[in-house]
């Protein structure tokens, strides 16, 4: 085991590391959301409940790899954090994925809008997800994102690209140009629901 994995493993699911500041996070993170209901804007809220929801399945099988390797999971979140949720995970993580899809779909440009000539929708989730891994560089190198696998480093970006965002903002654009309600509900229930079952079933086994 690696030594920021094992930093990370200490302090893991540890309710001592409590800080208050999570409780006004929290309810900023609400506010954000009640102002989407308030003013009915359904793309953007399930919008954004979906990239959340890809972002707890990548925190789920990055931790299954921690669980199956023994040695380092494909990222770690170690430094001071107020609760320690999975080994690449934790709560001030969370609730920033969880405003990060608000923000995303917000500034959705009309989908007939184009860019240099090519549809929007493709070319903002390369950019945004670029744009995200452009941060993750800059907090590897601060030494609170780890990575400690060849194939996910800095000098080889496009994995972290590839599956660490790509996914996360196609679905939150995909959810927020579906037709109806209905169907941006079932969507994002689905997205929720594997990973509630993945969290049960693997927690329940002592993988996560």
């Amino acid at each position: 085991m690696t030594e920021n994995a094992r930093e990370a493993l200490e302090i893991l699911r540890d309710a001592s590391q409590f800080q208050w500041y999570v409780i006004p996070l929290l309810l900023i993170v609400i506010y954000i959301y009640a102002v989407e209901v308030e003013r009915r804007n359904w793309n953007v809220l399930f919008a954004g409940l979906a990239l959340w929801g890809m972002d707890w399945f990548n925190e789920i099988w990055n931790s299954l790899v921690f669980h199956a390797t023994g040695r380092a999971p494909v990222w770690g979140a170690t430094g001071p954090t107020a609760y320690q949720i999975l080994i690449g995970l934790n709560i001030e993580i969370c609730f920033m994925f969880a405003v990060m899809g608000v923000a995303a779909a917000k500034m959705l440009p009309p989908k007939e809008t184009r860019i240099l000539g090519l549809r929007n929708r493709p070319v903002l989730i390369a950019a945004d997800s670029a744009a995200a891994v452009g941060v993750e560089v800059l907090l590897n190198k601060a030494g609170v994102l780890t990575w400690e696998w060849s194939w996910w480093q800095p000098s080889f970006p496009f994995l972290i690209w590839l599956i660490g965002y790509v996914p996360f903002f196609a679905a939150c654009f995909f959810v927020h140009d579906l037709p109806t309600v209905r169907a941006k509900a079932l969507t994002v229930g689905a997205i929720l629901g594997v990973d509630a079952v993945a969290i049960v079933g693997f927690g329940a086994a002592g993988w996560l």
